[in-house]
């Protein structure tokens, strides 16, 4: 099994390659290694020490006597010593090995020895049960040895320490397969490799375990009772091997490589394995096609459930528009009536009143007679005013929202009522009365009466129940009970037995019992020591923030900071003034004239020069194949990136077997081969040195992320409604992360109908290669709750937030406190401390999770504000974000700077979005994968696609720069790079090249015109 490719263990067993601030740091001298660098006697053995030194300072590792010679000359010179001299093979091992003996004590690091063996050989055995790729295990067990002060050994003895853990842990399961599986379980998992009854409309039969490889993303109700088949029969065999699943103690990952190998293979292929190794196998397919289905058939019960209230509430102001004339004319009548007999009879009666020849009995009787005329008389002004009140009680009440929801319920019960009745709910219901109804409507078969209960209903959805003939109106009640279930799901009040995506909040983090026996250990691996103390943690950040508030007063009131307004109402205003633009020449001048560069041209350059193409291994990693042909692999980037689709790619290409390309995108093409290769062009581009131009201050990273919205061509359950963008089409937002340099670090695929904001630590954990110091978003990535959990990750967060001005401001101290002295920019509320203190060991429980990378963070968010202000976690995370929030709204009033900054980085993440324009040209551009993984892949693709060319231009102008010999032209072009974008693609041909040579002007279909062109009649 090779782990790390060549360039890559290359990298790994070879002294780090410094640039000149680099060596400064890593070369620097210690007062503590003065008096064993004086100890030494020859030249050669000081400077080889010294560059030893830097060595292991960078990267924690000796490397067996290899130097690289610009550092043994730069060690040299700073030692006064004449390079010549130095002389490698002098320097004798035994020495080199006092050396390292001498470098470690001073480091407090230990030898790579027994002890620490047998350590990692303990941490890999709990990676690899939760963690399907080698590569991963052994970069964890490397940050694993650093954290504990240990010597990197070599790669192959790490290679080998994590193959021999990965190998036991395999062994180990298919003992427990061979130890628990009886043998009905494995006649079961063998009838699903026989051929069965094809029922989805093909001719002939097929293999049981094809018909289950694949669940359907349509909400037609024919497609939703073929994804309840299939869970019916996967989760009975689930069920049935439940015993030896859990025996097994599968982690996501793993259940998620073993079940994808059956769903990529053919039935032959599986059937070519061990029997032990295909049950293995067949046991992880059926947990994650069980899990997976449930998910599928809840996300189509949200889906429906909200389509079938949104076209309620459609109707009901369709209706009221409608009727609004209606409403006009018996407004206007019920107005022209009361001034015609009330008003009239009201004057009449003063009239008699206002008569001083008439006596008092007269009057009364005049009186009476003028109310008791036909014209006056009030009844029909009270039907007219009863039925107006009745109109108004109705749409107060949400009657007619009822009856629309009622008319809408038929169409809702197909597509729900079996989902709702079938799906295995938790007993752990906050919700009881709701519990109580979805309970006996499952028992009932779905088949409700008019006892069922009512209790989660409100009083006039109860009331509206009866209907006027005293008829229990049994599809409302169905509808009502439906729109429950959802909104339950959604809030986590109810969540699911059988579930990756909707189980309690409690089931993703870190085992409760856990964390608390091995608290220090997790909170030292999360690097989370600094904030164990949570009064400590308090009192740093009060004081942070009351100097922040002392600062920014101080600031505006001296006239230091002239775009801050203070409104006589109290609202706060801040502009940003527009950068200053520089003269420079274009960037786009100094690119190839009158040559366009071809799409696979660019991205064949990128793969020499990085290796990305070597990313794309095979599913199975442990059995060596011959890989597919580069242009065969490039083809199937340039598929899927563009948005073209594999097959009308190899109809359309030149020595593109189409057969082969299937073959290489099912195998080759995963989500992590995708993102790997993503990074390794992101680490060439890193290495370039150019890019750094683009740092406003040296050794910090500014990113951002934004989302883009694109459709999606076919049935997909991840894709939603954006009538904003996507009209009444459903689609999708693509999240992409861009630093300061425009690499394009990390993106992922979300409903259109999501916030963003819930994603963003994911990406910020995806920093493999980016690590960012600073991030930014727009209003949509912003929430305190992710102000209060980046500041415990480290990255700083700085979003653009609309109405800033109208953000609640907050502060440990009372607002008098400084309002006596004399501050103008005060807080609004103070920090509610007790919040934070209740929950804090919670906290630190809830960020480990998210940065052992034990549950993303998105789907811990998504869980977690499912509850949203009833959960004490979230409100203490809420509450500590205010903090944080505080502290950043202050340093964005008082630096102008700062807030240019954003602004400047938000708009490289525009430039991308426009980029992904260009290249997504194939189909107008929407995604044509139903799937959300398979969605992922694509645009994985398209941003491969767009790193290569950002990387080609930085290549292309590192090599302009190095050979240019017109020092006038380089410091041009140095200027064009500065003020320019690396984010652009004019150069490139994109869109392929048209073919006009003779034999593309045959006829290869054969057309003629018709003897009797006009004979055909419609």
């Amino acid at each position: 099994m090779r782990i790390f490719n060549r360039l890559e263990e290359e990298a790994f067993e070879s002294p780090p390659v410094f640039n000149s601030a680099e060596r400064k740091r890593f070369f620097s001298l210690s007062l503590a290694l003065e008096e064993p660098l004086l100890s030494l006697r020859t030249p050669t053995n000081k400077v080889c020490f010294l560059v030893v030194v830097g060595y292991f300072r960078a990267r924690h590792k000796f490397f067996a006597r290899q130097f690289r010679q610009t550092d043994i000359a730069y060690v040299a010179s700073q030692m006064g010593v004449n390079p010549a001299v130095v002389s490698i093979g002098a320097y004798g091992k035994e020495t080199y090995a006092r050396h390292q003996r001498l470098i470690l004590a001073h480091f407090g690091y230990r030898p790579f020895d027994g002890t620490a063996k047998t350590a990692i050989t303990n941490e890999m055995a709990a990676l690899v049960r939760v963690q399907s790729r080698p590569k991963l295990v052994l970069l964890e067990g490397i940050q694993m040895l650093t954290r504990e002060k240990v010597a990197l050994p070599s790669y192959n003895v790490l290679a080998d320490l994590t193959v021999a853990a990965i190998d036991r842990h395999h062994a180990l399961l298919l003992k427990t397969v061979n130890d628990h599986l009886n043998k009905t379980q494995r006649d079961q998992l063998d009838a699903l490799l026989e051929k069965g009854p094809d029922n989805g409309g093909g001719d002939g039969w097929r293999y049981h375990l094809t018909l289950l490889k694949k669940a359907n993303q349509s909400t037609q109700p024919s497609k939703i009772k073929a994804n309840l088949a299939d869970m019916d029969t996967l989760q009975a065999l689930y069920l049935d091997l439940k015993p030896v699943v859990e025996r097994l103690g599968l982690g996501y990952g793993y259940t998620r490589h073993y079940a994808y190998t059956i769903i990529k293979a053919r039935i032959s292929q599986v059937m070519q394995r061990s029997d032990n190794d295909c049950y293995l196998h067949l046991i992880a397919f059926i947990a994650y096609q069980t899990f997976k289905l449930n998910d599928t058939l809840t996300d189509t019960l949200l889906g429906v459930v909200q389509a079938a209230t949104n076209a309620a509430l459609k109707d009901q102001k369709e209706t009221y528009f409608k009727a609004r004339e209606q409403h006009r004319q018996s407004l206007a009548t019920l107005v022209e009536q009361l001034r015609q007999n009330v008003h009239g009879a009201l004057d009449a009666i003063r009239q008699i009143v206002a008569d001083g020849q008439l006596g008092d009995n007269q009057k009364l009787a005049l009186i009476s007679a003028a109310l008791d005329t036909e014209d006056a008389t009030p009844a029909q002004v009270d039907r007219h005013i009863d039925g107006f009140k009745q109109e108004v009680a109705e749409l107060q009440q949400g009657q007619d929202y009822l009856t629309r929801l009622e008319a809408h319920s038929l169409k809702l019960q197909h597509r729900a009522a079996d989902i709702v009745r079938q799906i295995q709910f938790a007993p752990d219901c906050n919700k009881p009365a709701l519990w109580e109804a979805l309970r006996h409507y499952q028992k009932s078969d779905g088949n409700p009466d008019k006892g069922a209960p009512t209790g989660f209903l409100s009083t006039e959805q109860c009331a509206a129940l009866t209907g006027p003939d005293g008829k229990f109106r049994i599809s409302l009640y169905k509808a009502l009970l439906f729109v429950g279930v959802a909104q339950a799901i959604k809030s986590g009040a109810l969540n699911l037995i059988h579930s990756e995506k909707y189980r309690s909040l409690g089931e993703y983090l870190i085992p409760k019992a856990d964390w608390v026996a091995n608290r220090a250990e997790y909170l030292h691996r999360a690097q989370l020591d600094r904030f164990a103390d949570c009064s400590a943690t308090l009192a740093a950040l009060g004081q942070e923030l009351d100097g922040r508030y002392q600062q920014t007063n101080q600031n505006f009131k001296s006239g230091n900071n002239p775009y801050l307004t203070v409104r006589a109402n109290g609202s706060i205003h801040v502009s940003t003034p527009k950068l200053g633009e520089v003269e420079s020449r274009s960037l786009g001048e100094f690119f190839p004239e009158r040559k366009y560069i071809p799409m696979l041209e660019m991205l064949a350059t990128v793969s020499h020069a990085s290796g990305f193409l070597d990313e794309f291994v095979h599913w199975q990693v442990k059995h060596q194949r011959t890989r597919p042909a580069k242009k065969t692999l490039f083809a199937g980037i340039i598929g899927y990136g563009c948005d073209i689709g594999h097959h009308k790619l190899a109809q359309i290409s030149q020595q593109i077997d189409g057969g082969e390309l299937d073959n290489t995108v099912n195998w080759y093409f995963s989500l992590q081969n995708v993102q790997a290769a993503n990074d390794r062009i992101l680490q060439l581009t890193d290495r370039l040195g150019l890019p750094d131009i683009y740092r406003s201050s040296p050794g910090v990273l500014h990113t951002s992320s934004d989302g883009q919205k694109f459709g999606v061509a076919v049935d997909s359950l991840n894709a939603n409604y954006s009538f904003k963008y996507l009209g009444k089409d459903k689609g999708v937002s693509v999240a992409t992360f861009i630093d300061m340099r425009h690499l394009m670090w990390h993106s992922m695929v979300i409903s259109a109908s999501e916030r963003e904001a819930a994603y963003v630590i994911d990406g910020l954990m995806h920093n493999d290669v980016v690590k960012s110091d600073i991030h930014s978003t727009d209003t949509h990535g912003y929430s305190e709750v992710i102000f209060a959990v980046t500041y415990l990750l480290g990255p700083e967060f700085a979003p653009r937030i609309k109405g800033l001005g109208k953000q609640h401001l907050y502060a440990f101290k009372p607002r008098k406190h400084y309002e006596d002295q004399g501050h103008v920019l005060l807080p609004d509320h103070t920090i509610r401390t007790h919040l934070i203190e209740a929950q804090w060991d919670e906290i630190l429980r809830f960020v480990a999770t998210i940065r052992l990378k034990v549950t993303t963070a998105s789907q811990l968010f998504k869980r977690l504000n499912s509850y949203s202000n009833q959960h004490p976690l979230y409100q203490a995370l809420k509450e500590f974000g205010k903090i944080i929030k505080s502290r950043f709204i202050l340093k964005y009033y008082d630096d102008c700077q700062y807030r240019q900054a954003i602004e400047k980085q938000l708009n490289k993440g525009e430039s991308s979005n426009k980029f992904s324009k260009a290249v997504s040209f194939g189909n107008n551009p929407a995604f044509t994968q139903g799937e959300k993984e398979d969605q992922e892949v694509a645009e994985g693709c398209r941003r491969l696609i767009k790193n290569a060319a950002v990387c080609w231009n930085y290549l292309y102008l590192s090599r302009e720069l190095a050979t240019g010999k017109d020092e006038t032209r380089k410091a041009e072009l140095l200027d064009a790079i500065r003020h320019g974008s690396a984010l652009t693609w004019k150069h490139f041909n994109l869109h392929g090249e048209f073919d006009f040579s003779d034999e593309r002007m045959v006829d290869s279909v054969g057309l003629a015109v018709p003897k009797k062109p006009g004979g055909w009649q419609g």
